[in-house]
């Protein structure tokens, strides 16, 4: 029972994470967005790294971190780019795909196989994507999926969920090549030192100026990165990764509310309903 308490924060936190990096950083553009994003978690997370034991690290394990980085720093401008432009309520909701996704990039990385519950799980995320726009429904069966591609935030998070179930499956493949909580605290370090040079020398966003212009956005960005990532990790350890994944993906309607609450967003009763057979449809997967 503690790793689902452990899960439901990750997400809280996830959701937490999205809403004060749009209230806070989106001013600044998405490039000021992402740094904020990975900044903060790499002093809270260095010091627990340099205590703990390092495992033997092969070279499958550099090769498949060598891969991760780039793939992470693209997800997380696609991340920012599609917070900044479009409603909570319509782009969250599209992380759902990253377990659908898997399926497919499971199988070709890691020689997974589909099942049948897996297969209904898709179909119900697709039904989700498909009610997020049923007030467009008046205008044609086909309306809601053309009101999806209209949107730019859904298709760039479509993208960061096709994108994260690359980097889970080489995730998940770095894992077996170290340990989780080890793993977690060096990934999450070093992608943000990476993602923070990347930044730095070709967009020329810089860490001392997104400090001075948003010293309150990056604390508490920051802190809800840090929480998420601590959290996370502790429930992993504690139960299957993917029961854990499945909870965690209750950010989708954690973002739904807190988008109609922080911001006003509209239609939140159809948005609510998409976004919970969408998570209806990542449990259904995990359980296969």
């Amino acid at each position: 029972m503690w790793w689902f308490i452990l899960a439901l924060s990750t997400a809280f936190f996830t959701a937490t994470g999205d809403v004060l990096t749009k209230v806070y950083l989106r001013p600044l553009g998405t490039a000021n967005m992402a740094l904020g994003r990975v900044l903060a978690p790499i002093f809270f997370l260095l010091p627990l790294l340099l205590t703990q034991k390092w495992p033997s690290l092969d070279p499958t394990f550099w090769k498949t971190l060598f891969c991760l980085l780039p793939l992470e720093t693209a997800a997380l401008l696609c991340y920012m780019e599609a917070l900044r432009v479009s409603p909570l309520s319509l782009t969250v909701p599209f992380l759902a795909f990253t377990p659908a996704f898997m399926i497919l990039t499971g199988g070709l990385i890691l020689g997974e196989s589909l099942h049948m519950q897996g297969i209904i799980g898709i179909l119900l995320i697709v039904l989700g994507s498909y009610s997020l726009h049923l007030k467009s429904l008046k205008a044609g069966w086909l309306a809601p999926i053309k009101a999806i591609f209209y949107e730019r935030g859904s298709v760039l998070m479509l993208m960061v969920a096709f994108l994260y179930s690359i980097t889970s499956v080489l995730g998940k493949l770095a894992v077996k090549h170290s340990n989780p909580f080890f793993f977690a605290c060096f990934y999450y370090v070093v992608h943000g030192i990476f993602a923070t040079l990347v930044l730095g020398l070709i967009l020329r966003v810089f860490p001392w100026r997104l400090v001075r212009k948003s010293p309150k956005g990056v604390l508490w960005v920051g802190l809800t990165q840090t929480l998420m990532v601590i959290t996370h990790m502790w429930a992993i350890s504690l139960a299957p990764a993917a029961y854990m994944i499945a909870v965690k993906r209750l950010s989708v309607l954690f973002g739904v509310i807190m988008g109609g609450l922080f911001f006003g967003e509209e239609d939140l009763g159809s948005r609510l309903f998409g976004a919970a057979l969408m998570v209806i449809g990542v449990f259904l997967i995990a359980l296969s």
